[in-house]
């Protein structure tokens, strides 16, 4: 483990250090509180801390109740060190928010026995951590093709308007069909329809940057969210997915398949912010062009604004398809 130790006692101080390395564990010390908080806001974060009651700058349980009263850290178990053995001195600093005390002088194996308790603690609140950000993925993210599911894929399109409304960045959206996927359901089956629908979500993924985002918005459309990207780079992006899909067969078994898909585009690119249902049915619209005009193509879409008039889409004309 990571801990923290804090004492003024040069010779406490040695003595607790050395045996906590010789146990294995990671250590950090200081002498006062000052220092160990100043440790604990450069973000470095112990799984225990072992802390003097008596020392310069803050003292004991002043620490602890900075240290409890942060909530972007994981849970720090607080082992503190005294002199006093006044049941009131005690419940004041249990209510500071130490987890144990010892009492000055103690036993070096009292101390293990009590790391040994503070890390169950630690261990429970890791699988603790790990539970919730495996529930927290789970809920965000869909089954099948393990990208983000439709409420995720909207979340993230929300947070990515304010934030191009904040730093003044374009912001640019796609919304991609996979054409007669109706079919490949009805000839051969859900199974190889789910298997489509994985390997499509893996191409268009490659062919993404880190920072977008790409999720299922319905049963084969696909939501593409780009972070400052204008329209020549959302359309450039659109057209590379496109390649990506249709330029090579999809194998399952016996199956070879050709799968082409329509894109919509729409590029957002005004001081003033647009409520989500407005961009995402713009971008609809576009997608529907597509499909009209014969699908396996790109429709990209621009506002064209006016402070004073209601927000006006602007058709542009399709991408030639290859």
């Amino acid at each position: 483990m990571k801990i923290l130790v804090v004492d003024d006692d040069p010779l406490t101080l040695h003595m607790v250090v050395y045996r906590l390395r010789q146990w294995g564990h990671e250590v950090i010390s200081c002498t006062d509180g000052d220092s160990a908080w100043k440790i604990l806001e450069s973000g470095t974060i112990p799984n225990i801390a072992i802390l003097d009651w008596m020392m310069p700058g803050l003292n004991g349980p002043d620490l602890c109740n900075k240290i409890r009263s942060r909530r972007d850290c994981p849970y720090v178990y607080i082992v503190l060190l005294t002199g006093r053995n006044n049941p009131d001195d005690l419940i004041v600093g249990l209510d500071s928010g130490a987890d144990d005390y010892l009492t000055k002088p103690f036993h070096l194996g009292e101390l293990e026995a009590r790391l040994r308790a503070g890390k169950r603690i630690v261990d429970l609140q890791n699988e603790l951590i790990s539970a919730h950000e495996t529930m927290r993925i789970q809920a965000m993210q869909d089954s099948l093709t393990q990208i983000l599911n439709h409420g995720a894929i909207l979340d993230a399109l929300l947070s990515q308007i304010n934030r191009a409304h904040r730093e003044t960045q374009p912001l640019s959206l796609i919304l991609a069909d996979l054409d007669g996927f109706k079919k490949v359901n009805d000839n051969y089956g859900h199974v190889v329809g789910d298997q489509v629908l994985i390997e499509v979500a893996r191409r268009m993924r490659n062919c993404l940057r880190s920072y977008d985002a790409i999720g299922r918005y319905g049963g084969e459309e696909f939501l593409v969210v780009l972070p400052n990207s204008d329209d020549v780079q959302a359309v450039q992006l659109a057209e590379r997915i496109r390649i990506a899909v249709a330029s090579e067969l999809f194998r399952f078994h016996h199956v070879d398949l050709t799968i082409t898909v329509s894109q919509g585009v729409v590029t957002w690119n005004e001081p003033d912010s647009i409520p989500i249902e407005r961009l995402i049915q713009t971008v609809d619209q576009a997608l529907y062009r597509v499909k009209h005009n014969g699908r396996d193509g790109i429709e990209h879409v621009q506002f064209d604004y006016h402070p004073d008039e209601e927000l006006v889409p602007m058709f542009v004309s399709p991408i030639a398809n290859d």
